[in-house]
């Protein structure tokens, strides 16, 4: 081959290597312009709430408030370009399946908050391993000691009975009712509430002339209300927050008791309601305003965030929302709030510490404050008085 045959041969293999390369380069081009962003982990949120046992119509309305703002959150883009997962799990309204609950959502799922329980003794039951974890904490449980007794990870969202109970002793004597009879249940919240009432009552110049309690699961409580029939009682004032409440209506019927039963923000649903029927007729407890919207104030943003929920919920599960809900609203906000003021890579700790800064943060509950030595934020300003006139709650005289 000449000098010039092979001259023109290396030129034509040059051009084919410039060719192949610059296809290579073409397609690599490509392929980096076509390649899927990288996604990124959801941030998991475990919640134990109960499903089944005697809270069961407490738990079910705050996991449809879980899911339904779940996926309005996720919807708008979740938190700084990450999704949310909130993971159930029922424990049963009992202590030790909500250790076991609390356990598999800390360890296994790795949550870096943990909304629950729906109970106080529940709530309580699971405070060491949500410790031994060291994430948050947010109650949906209106027991005192979930914050009395002070932990720098819990925080709760309802009104605690040292709000509700002063209030209630307050409308009581406002009344004249100053003899009373109290019933309440042995769990958590009852033994809870029942603590405070005789702590606070002589501070209002009320006396507790009987006193008894029933346990969770109880059919009759008869033999409790006919002590306290026979009693000086003027009003009888009940602490529970389980289904047997409805019976204690129902039991002071059939002893033709016509003193007023009053009762807690325990009370605020309207299964005690079906469960008491015409017995629920002139019952009275304490709660908050989202059961009648309008208290409010038509012009506040309470009203406007209230309004909106309560729509949406009401779109979606064929029924308005209870304080129940809304204590499920609440603490997820709560959290998702504090955490789009963060990095996207957060942690626990970080998380903490920002759910503690929470300032005038508005829910449905009411306006939360917190701060290093107040982790339930709310007042008594929250709450209304309401009674059931015609199977509907309005609010009391």
């Amino acid at each position: 081959m000449g000098a010039r045959n092979r001259i023109f041969v290396l030129l034509m293999l040059l051009v084919v290597a410039l060719a192949v390369g610059v296809a290579g380069c073409q397609q690599q081009e490509t392929g980096d312009q076509t390649k899927e962003p990288e996604k990124k982990e959801p941030i998991k949120i475990g919640a134990v709430v109960s499903l089944t046992g005697t809270y069961a119509g407490l738990g079910e309305p705050e996991k449809n408030a879980l899911e339904l703002e779940a996926a309005r959150i996720n919807d708008a883009g979740g938190v700084n370009g990450r999704m949310i997962e909130v993971v159930i799990e029922d424990d049963g309204t009992d202590d030790s399946k909500a250790v076991a609950a609390a356990t598999k959502l800390l360890e296994q799922d790795k949550v870096v908050a943990l909304i629950g329980a729906t109970g106080t003794s529940q709530t309580m039951a699971i405070r060491d391993a949500v410790n031994t974890a060291g994430v948050p904490q947010v109650s949906m449980a209106g027991g005192t000691v979930i914050t009395a007794k002070f932990d720098p990870l819990v925080f709760q969202t309802p009104w605690s009975n040292t709000l509700v109970i002063p209030y209630t002793l307050e409308y009581l004597k406002g009344k004249g009712l100053t003899k009373i009879g109290m019933i309440s249940d042995s769990g958590g919240f009852g033994k809870d509430g029942a603590s405070v009432v005789e702590t606070m009552a002589a501070n209002y110049g009320i006396e507790i002339v009987a006193k008894d309690s029933f346990n969770p699961g109880d059919t009759d409580m008869t033999t409790q209300l006919t002590k306290i029939k026979n009693s000086k009682a003027q009003a009888v004032l009940m602490v529970s927050a389980g289904k047997e409440a409805s019976i204690v209506a129902k039991n002071m019927q059939q002893l033709k008791m016509t003193i007023p039963l009053v009762g807690t923000h325990g009370n605020a649903r309207k299964e005690f309601i079906a469960g008491a029927a015409d017995a629920a007729e002139g019952f009275r407890f304490a709660a908050g305003k989202i059961l009648l919207p309008d208290s409010y104030g038509m012009e506040t943003e309470s009203y406007k965030v209230a309004k909106d929920f309560i729509d949406r919920y009401t779109a979606k599960y064929g029924d308005a929302p209870n304080t129940f809900a809304g204590h499920a609203y609440d603490s997820l906000y709560l959290i998702v709030e504090a955490a789009k003021r963060l990095p996207a890579d957060f942690t626990a700790a970080q998380l903490r510490d920002e759910i503690e800064k929470t300032s005038g943060f508005v829910g449905i509950g009411g306006v939360f404050t917190y701060s290093a030595t107040d982790h339930n934020g709310l007042s008594a300003g929250d709450l209304n008085m309401y009674e059931i006139k015609g199977g509907e709650w309005k609010l009391a005289e």
